[in-house]
């Protein structure tokens, strides 16, 4: 059996200058790729502002849009509300959720911050997969405390057998936190490092030069992994995704 994901930061629908709505030149690049499920960050739920002064703003909320007629089931967890509307992480699937929630991760108010995590059954198999949507805060020791919480709430709630994704935006601009906060008894192996020994660079999209986004992974076997930042990619979000496919072990 297998198992196709896709990270991606889409910078609530924007170009990285903020100047071009590009959600459905997204829509249309992520579809393209032929994942099973896709994680999202910075995917925004509601915006009363925008939907009133962009044309080509979506009726609905801007996971829906995505979703629309290939990905049936999908997860949202708010991780920003304001005045006009609200934002977070998404999790679209084309396989079914047995349980979802949304873990509240803040430190700060005005950084609201949260881990989405979907468990997806697979059809004709008795698996299940823990799948985590995260997008870490912009100083360090926030980022300490919140990875932290993932180990616990992976530890608490997740059998030591079980299949496990996590990916996102980590912000771990240095590319240190992650690896020495990251609690070795998960178990979990991120996908470049494995298979090629280094992060990938996903920011800035036009000239991506931080490791900022990375799928981690336990319980499953990777068969491939890419970074997706062709001219057309370097063009949408201030984020290029990643992509992971991976195989169930029997």
């Amino acid at each position: 059996m297998q198992l196709s994901i896709l990270t991606y930061n889409i910078h609530k629908g924007f170009c990285s200058n903020n100047r071009n709505f590009v959600l459905h030149r997204m829509r249309e690049m992520i579809r393209a790729v032929g994942v099973d499920m896709v994680l999202l960050q910075e995917v925004q739920g509601a915006h009363h502002g925008h939907a009133a002064s962009i044309t080509s703003w979506p009726a609905t909320s801007q996971f829906e849009f995505l979703a629309d007629q290939v990905w049936p089931h999908y997860a949202y967890g708010k991780n920003a509300i304001v005045q006009a509307g609200h934002h977070g992480n998404a999790i679209l699937s084309k396989y079914p959720f047995q349980a979802w929630d949304n873990i509240n991760v803040s430190l700060f108010r005005q950084a609201s911050r949260s881990l989405l995590h979907g468990t997806v059954g697979v059809p004709g198999t008795d698996r299940r997969v823990h799948v985590v949507c995260l997008h870490l805060g912009l100083l360090g020791f926030e980022r300490k405390q919140q990875i932290k919480i993932l180990n616990q709430h992976l530890g608490s709630i997740v059998d030591n057998h079980a299949a496990v994704i996590v990916g996102g935006d980590f912000n771990d601009w240095t590319t240190t936190e992650v690896k020495r906060y990251l609690d070795p008894a998960l178990q979990l192996q991120e996908v470049f490092m494995q298979s090629r020994h280094h992060y990938a660079r996903t920011f800035p999209a036009r000239w991506p030069l931080l490791c900022m986004d990375r799928i981690y992974f336990r319980g499953l076997t990777l068969q491939s992994c890419e970074c997706l930042n062709g001219e057309v990619w370097r063009e949408l979000s201030d984020h290029v995704p990643l992509l992971a496919r991976f195989t169930l072990p029997p």
